[in-house]
């Protein structure tokens, strides 16, 4: 499995990679300008977060390593990985009902609250998991 060992870096293709889940010890990365905006990272073993512009983008429990992280009005979409399956929290649009599609199969519908956040549990370890989440 492969982690981020620059805890956030811009990929070719205009997506964001972030996250070290094998950190013991807290790590962050602030003011990384990404495509006009300024994203902040913290990671290690227990949580891993993302935030752009001072506003939360990403958070999972424990931490993962996430790559090509893509957020648009439509949803959002990234690969993630880690040593143990994780509770991954995004903002969205709030009181909005959203697709879950993860490793390609359907995962079911769910609602953001008042705040935009959407929790899914994704089953982790081996290989690296495809997440889509797409605006209804």
């Amino acid at each position: 499995m492969a982690v981020i060992s620059e805890l956030l870096r811009s990929e070719a293709d205009g997506t964001i990679s972030f996250g070290d889940y094998s950190l013991g010890a807290k790590a962050k990365l602030d003011n990384f300008e990404h495509q006009g905006d300024i994203y902040k990272v913290k990671t290690f073993q227990e949580i891993t977060k993302l935030e752009r512009n001072g506003m939360f983008v990403y958070e999972s429990v424990p931490g993962t390593s996430v790559t090509s992280l893509k957020a648009t009005d439509a949803g959002i979409s990234f690969t993630v990985e880690g040593p143990e399956d994780a509770q991954i929290t995004v903002e969205l649009a709030s009181e909005t009902e959203y697709k879950i599609i993860i490793e390609g199969k359907d995962a079911g519908r769910m609602r953001t609250n008042l705040g935009g956040k959407l929790s899914v549990s994704v089953e982790l370890g081996d290989h690296p998991v495809e997440v889509q989440i797409q605006k209804c």
